[in-house]
């Protein structure tokens, strides 16, 4: 069983004894009517107070680059200013995450 909360990207990740396994992603559904967002000034470089903001947990910031996988290709760097990204919905999360 993990350390890691139900929130975090390594929850379904083996553990050793001093070493993380290979990362097993966490995955959620992709819904047609997730919300189309265009990354605010404010949030540039911070998915994890976009993550705050719309779930109330900075510890889903993961899900941004996962949503997003053709646009986000590194979740710090590539979260810019006036980037389209959609938004998952925290229905969809809390339903496919267990959270």
């Amino acid at each position: 069983m993990s350390d890691y909360q139900n929130t975090s990207p390594y929850f379904d990740t083996p553990e050793g004894r001093e070493t993380l396994g290979l990362l097993n992603k966490r995955l959620f559904e992709f819904e047609d009517d997730d919300v189309l967002y265009e990354i605010d000034s404010f949030y540039e470089h911070r998915p994890d107070l976009l993550s705050f903001d719309l779930y109330g947990t900075p510890k889903l910031w993961w899900c941004f680059q996962h949503r997003n996988m053709d646009t986000i290709t590194d979740p710090i760097w590539s979260f810019t200013a006036g980037t389209l990204i959609r938004i998952p919905k925290k229905s969809t999360l809390e339903r496919n995450l267990d959270i």
